[in-house]
């Protein structure tokens, strides 16, 4: 493990039954009060795609949007939103997934990419991998592909990475931690 994952993952929270008993809840927040830890991360990723070939970066809401628009400031490329239904206007494609319980929807905008862009799905965590898997469904639905999924934190335990990769979408996160 790296100096700078080893201080970043100090900054990040593990809050013990949040939202539900049994879950232990990682929580990012405190980064975005920390510029040290902040640009840590900004960094990692923005090195890691300066010289890829992605053309956007569809950031999944919410806390997402945060580090993902660094990326695209510094790696001057467009951000396109993926929000939880009913929140973007304009005309927009919708997908479901399934939650642990019941199921969920996330939308796009019809214009925010189309044939030729090479889109990085970005989200703060992966967990189940069902958010991540209906945003690349939606920018495919659009014309574009899904060059990389990416996201701060996996929870292997959870299996959503794996189930991503085995949808064929390569994943690239920061760090891992064990347990639910």
């Amino acid at each position: 493990m790296s100096y700078d994952e080893c201080y970043v993952k100090s900054v990040i929270r593990t809050i013990p039954d949040w939202p539900e008993p049994g879950v232990q809840f990682r929580d990012i927040t405190p980064i975005f009060k920390d510029p040290k830890a902040l640009r840590m991360v900004s960094d990692a990723f923005i090195q890691r795609y300066i010289d890829s070939d992605i053309t956007h970066i569809a950031s999944i809401d919410a806390r997402g949007f945060l580090i993902s628009s660094i990326m695209a400031y510094h790696l001057k490329l467009p951000l396109v939103l993926v929000r939880k239904k009913g929140k973007l206007p304009g005309e927009t494609i919708d997908q479901e997934y399934a939650l642990e319980y019941g199921s969920a929807s996330v939308e796009m905008q019809l214009d925010a990419v189309g044939p030729g862009d090479r889109v990085l799905v970005f989200d703060d965590l992966i967990a189940t991998g069902g958010t991540i898997l209906a945003a690349c469904t939606l920018v495919k639905k659009l014309g574009a592909t899904v060059s990389e999924a990416a996201a701060l934190i996996d929870l292997p335990d959870l299996q959503g990475s794996t189930l991503i990769q085995d949808s064929g979408v390569p994943v690239h996160t920061l760090m891992a931690f064990e347990g639910l």
